[in-house]
């Protein structure tokens, strides 16, 4: 079993995620009250929507891990799912993308759904 089904398979059990088709059409998603929350690409990585402030207000601890890449511009953060701590890493940042999106607010004006699948090579730091 790769680390994204592992980590799939724990968070589909969360009570606030659902299994759903992301908007980006490669892979699988997890939504929560009706916001794109979590998007697997592949057995090793997986866009996290944790907004924009959320980003801001945690960049400095993002750009110091190595399991996370930061895209400019973006209100989703990637990550690289190569063991069981980048697995923990992840039930964090899906945590607070939760709160992130609850009752709707997000912080920005549009939310933003577009993750970083498509938007080029992602930057490290």
């Amino acid at each position: 079993m790769t680390t994204a089904v592992r980590a799939l398979t724990r968070l589909v059990d969360w009570p606030d995620l659902v299994e759903a088709r992301p908007s980006c059409g490669t892979g699988r998603a997890l939504r929560a009250d009706g916001a794109e929350i979590a998007h697997f690409h592949s057995d090793r990585m997986v866009d996290v929507h944790l907004s924009a402030p959320a980003i801001h207000r945690l960049r400095r601890d993002l750009k110091g891990s190595t399991a996370i890449r930061l895209v400019p511009a973006s209100g989703w953060v990637t990550v690289r799912l190569e063991c069981e701590s980048d697995i923990d890493l992840l039930m964090t940042l899906v945590s607070v993308a939760l709160k992130a999106h609850q009752g709707g607010t997000v912080g920005e004006a549009v939310p933003a759904v577009r993750c970083n699948e498509h938007r080029g090579a992602a930057i490290a730091r």
